[in-house]
């Protein structure tokens, strides 16, 4: 860091310095020496350190630097600012503060210094400033310049998702200015009720757009609404078109200002429709639910699926692979579409989901059905088995299921007769498996086993799993 700051060519001069410099003694000149830097060097015209005063506190690694070269104790890329200081000592020209630093177990210090030159150029001074606190303050300024950029990025998408929710309502909207009641915003429907041109009503005057009979009620009402937040809406008319509508207006303060939001209404649009109904009923149902496109691609997602895959929000999920998230990919969610092609649903597949965050898989059954339009969409419910799964007594017929119990089977039987029993039950999950993972679907889950449909088969007889016919025992 080469800065002029602190220079003497930068300074006033003292007026009469031989008057005051002039009688300093020794250890008058010592002390000045000391307060002028936090590290102070005597050096010779070659920088070997003759003496230092410093912080030991501060500086614990200073302490074995007297009889060393200057050059020794910086890093590698600040000798050359050493070099070039030492230089201008021995010439005699003033110098500005230089940044170098000294290499510690604990990190580079970066210190300021300036050389001076003394005794007519037999010895130099150098002088440092500790840049540490410097450095502490920058990095702090730069996390909050950090959290301030995140801050207003977040602000930005919040504002971008209610303006984008502005725009497209249905429901005729203006934001108000309370103290001259002056439109400040208008979204598109508000804009085709009046029957206005799209952008044409900001700065207009709201009692304008209504009829001269019906201003005596508009000025009350608005009145009303910002001294009360339960204010009746009432009946206006339009002075475009004489069409009767429903105003309601609430009152809101923004930046030290007081503002309207006002709703209008002309009887054409219902006030709650039952989709939103349903889609309410959706996001807040415990079962998580996933619509997907054509290409497994998440459309939309309620809550619960959002809280099952670990993400910040359904932002973060909206274009993403449902495969990324549930089954084996290229596997699993080709054989549910499989079976709603043929059957035109999927009920109670049991497979696995992964959360973004890393966690184990978690056992899941899923039932799904398309609409079969010209754009199809799946339509996905995902519960949980897990704790189903460890609500379940063991039964008695269950064969061993870990390491422990096969471990167990040793002083009973010989070695050879615990491997085939191992060799067989790994055998048998694994069929149980595959049975699971299609629904019972032996054509899959002889594909996905990498077996004949007949050694499947033959197996299923051999481990009397699945419904076989008699013929086939």
């Amino acid at each position: 860091m080469l800065t002029r700051k602190h220079s003497v060519d930068e300074k006033r001069p003292f007026a009469d310095s031989g008057e005051v410099f002039g009688s300093i003694g020794a250890d008058a000149a010592r002390k000045l020496a000391m307060v002028a830097g936090d590290v102070v060097l005597v050096l010779d015209t070659s920088g070997k350190i003759l003496d230092a005063s410093f912080e030991e506190e501060a500086f614990p690694g200073f302490a074995n630097w007297v009889g060393e070269n200057w050059l020794d104790m910086v890093t590698v890329e600040s000798r050359p600012k050493v070099m070039e200081m030492l230089a201008g000592a021995r010439k005699g020209e003033t110098q500005h503060w230089r940044q170098v630093n000294h290499p510690s177990k604990d990190g580079d210090i970066p210190v300021k210094y300036a050389v001076v030159s003394v005794n007519g150029g037999e010895r130099a001074m150098a002088f440092g400033r500790d840049l540490r606190e410097f450095g502490r303050i920058q990095q702090r300024l730069l996390q909050v310049q950090q959290s301030l950029e995140r801050d207003y990025l977040k602000m930005r998408h919040v504002e971008a998702r209610y303006r984008l929710l502005f725009e497209r309502s249905r429901e005729p909207v203006l934001i108000v200015e309370a103290n001259d009641y002056r439109i400040r915003e208008a979204n598109p429907a508000a804009h085709a009720l009046v029957g206005a041109r799209a952008g044409t009503l900001v700065d207009k005057k709201l009692p304008g757009l209504f009829s001269r009979k019906s201003a005596p009620v508009l000025t009350a009402h608005l009145g009303s609404a910002l001294a009360s937040s339960s204010v009746s809406p009432v009946s206006v008319t339009l002075d475009k078109g004489s069409k009767d509508v429903e105003i309601a207006a609430s009152g809101f303060r923004q930046d030290r200002r007081q503002f309207l939001l006002v709703r209008l209404n002309d009887g054409e649009w219902p006030a709650e429709s039952d989709d939103s109904r349903l889609l309410d009923i959706i996001e807040d149902m415990p079962d998580a639910f996933v619509l997907a496109d054509a290409q497994m691609q998440i459309v939309s997602a309620n809550a619960a699926f959002v809280e099952m895959v670990r993400a910040a929000g359904i932002d973060q999920l909206r274009g993403a692979d449902l495969s990324t998230f549930i089954g084996r990919p290229g596997i699993d969610l080709d054989l549910i579409v499989g079976q709603i092609e043929k059957e035109g649903e999927a009920r109670n597949v049991a497979t696995v989901l992964r959360a973004m965050n890393g966690e184990d898989d978690e056992p899941i059954e899923i039932s799904a059905v398309t609409n079969r339009g010209e754009e199809p969409h799946f339509g996905f419910v995902i519960r949980s088995i897990a704790r189903r799964m460890r609500d379940l007594p063991p039964g008695s017929e269950d064969l061993p299921r870990s390491v422990e119990q096969l471990t167990d089977l040793v002083g009973r039987m010989p070695l050879k007769d615990i491997v085939r029993e191992s060799t067989d039950l790994i055998e048998r999950l694994c069929i149980e498996a595959a049975l699971l993972y299609t629904s019972d679907n032996r054509a899959s889950a002889a594909e996905i086993l990498g077996l004949s449909r007949q050694s499947l088969y033959s197996k299923l007889h051999r481990y009397g799993l699945g419904n076989l016919p008699a013929e086939a025992e």
